[in-house]
């Protein structure tokens, strides 16, 4: 006969610590972290620090179609493709630059390139609206980027190094 001790104990896995398991997330942390030049957010988790990224759909239902971004909104804007760009330099090997042209408006253009190569370009609109559903959307979000531009490097690696 068993005992309830010898039934063997499973943990739920939380989809948010799931989330920050993985390397965009990693990363992305280590990014806000290093902005960080008096402390102040040493004693966050990285789920607090990754907070602002999170916009339910009811919360972007509150904010008014047209506005003008926050420049904390901005500045989650460049460091999220400041990320795309890293992880993408970090599994080519390749120099990933980034160019972000924005109007006052909110709407504007994200471009990657490494060498001749242009491996992301993307449209931005509704940027005061930035954010994501939850952790693992940011995540899957960053991490889609990061797969498309190495694909774009793999199908043209002769541009990707000129």
């Amino acid at each position: 006969m068993r005992s309830p001790l010898d039934t063997p104990v499973i943990r739920a896995v939380d989809p948010d610590e799931r989330a920050l398991a993985t390397p965009f997330l990693k990363s992305l942390t280590r990014l806000i972290r290093a902005q960080d030049t008096y402390g102040m957010w040493e004693d966050k988790s990285d789920a607090d620090l990754l907070a602002d990224f999170i916009v339910t759909k009811e919360q972007r239902r509150e904010i008014p179609i047209i506005g003008d971004p926050d420049p904390d909104v901005l500045w989650r804007l460049q460091i999220f493709y400041t990320c795309v760009a890293l992880a993408i330099e970090e599994r080519s090997g390749l120099l990933a630059s980034s160019t972000m042209m924005m109007s006052p408006e909110g709407f504007g253009r994200v471009v990657l390139t490494t060498g001749r190569l242009v491996v992301l370009s993307k449209t931005l609109r509704d940027v005061h609206r930035f954010g994501f559903d939850t952790l693992g959307k940011l995540a899957k979000a960053g991490a889609k980027l990061v797969d498309d531009a190495i694909a774009a490097i793999e199908a043209y690696p002769d541009a990707a190094r000129a």
